[in-house]
């Protein structure tokens, strides 16, 4: 009996062979596809981590001891004072009794590392407001940035004119580190503030972070936080007082800073030369009290 042709469907299908070069080709553009995951992860990490390249906070732990001194303030929308300062008033019949230095602290440490220098402003006869960012100290537990260290230091200003009824024209701004750029971005939205004081203020923060990030990594097109100092300052017309480290070079925003400046090198932020000249600087651009000086008769040795 003759055997049946098998159905086209029951023959056998040939193997398709597929080439070598699509497979080498398949698995680079799998690589490509996770080297570039890889690499935008990387970016995405350091826009949003990249604070902690210049600015280095310290919380406080526990609470603050109370003090009279001690101010909350700054509430958020729960009513919750998210920020954390100091009012150290002077005796009313002090010579700078009527102006307040707002102070603006570095990005490194805290508050209570500045304790010395704000004793030193308060013992030339000055009040004295100082606070600590959020992310710092016993403020809100918040990373700092550029934008929120800008609001906090709005806040304060907004605490000193509308909670304690100081006058915008008696208010003096003195920043420091990082400070001095937020320092400089307040005179500017506030024009009635009538002088400004500047310590040791950052290098660019922009050559700062190219140096301590990774090789691969974009800096100049992800970096914000730049804190800027060098513009402000050369178009600002307000009296300026430049204070210098001596084992420092003189900062380029320094250089560039439009006048009226005064420039001064220190070798420490207290005794005879940091007195000299603050009171020198106020006292050429404000109108302070005058030296309070004793009416009581001398006394001399009878023989």
């Amino acid at each position: 009996m003759p055997r049946s042709k098998p159905r086209p469907s029951q023959q056998a299908r040939p193997v398709e062979n597929v080439p070598v070069s699509w497979l080498l080709k398949a698995i680079g553009a799998v690589f490509l596809a996770a080297a570039a995951c890889i690499y935008a992860t990387l970016c995405l990490l350091y826009h949003y981590g990249q604070w902690q390249i210049v600015l280095h906070p310290v919380r406080a732990a526990g609470q603050p001891a109370p003090s009279a001194n001690l101010i909350r303030f700054a509430p958020n929308d729960a009513g919750q004072p998210q920020l954390t300062g100091e009012w150290l008033p002077t005796p009313a019949n002090g010579r700078y009794s009527g102006f307040t230095v707002l102070f603006l602290a570095g990005g490194d440490g805290s508050l209570s590392d500045a304790t010395p220098i704000l004793r030193e402003l308060q013992g030339l006869g000055l009040n004295v407001f100082a606070f600590d960012y959020r992310g710092y100290g016993f403020s809100a537990n918040l990373h700092p940035s550029q934008q929120r260290m800008t609001d906090d230091a709005e806040a304060a200003w907004s605490y000193l004119i509308s909670t304690r009824k100081v006058s915008p024209s008696t208010v003096i701004p003195y920043g420091t580190g990082v400070g001095a750029s937020l320092a400089a971005a307040l005179v500017v939205a506030h024009p009635e503030i009538k002088v400004l004081i500047l310590d040791s203020p950052h290098a660019d923060l922009l050559e700062l972070a190219r140096r301590d990030s990774p090789s691969l990594v974009p800096v100049r097109l992800l970096f914000h936080e730049r804190l800027s100092l060098r513009e402000p300052l050369s178009r600002l017309r307000t009296p300026k007082l430049l204070l210098v480290d001596v084992h420092t070079p003189t900062p380029e925003a320094y250089v560039s800073a439009a006048d009226p400046k005064l420039t001064v090198f220190l070798p420490s932020r207290s005794g005879h030369l940091f007195d000299q000249a603050i009171t020198r600087f106020l006292d050429e651009y404000l109108n302070p009290m005058p030296p309070v000086t004793s009416m009581a008769p001398s006394v001399t040795n009878q023989p």
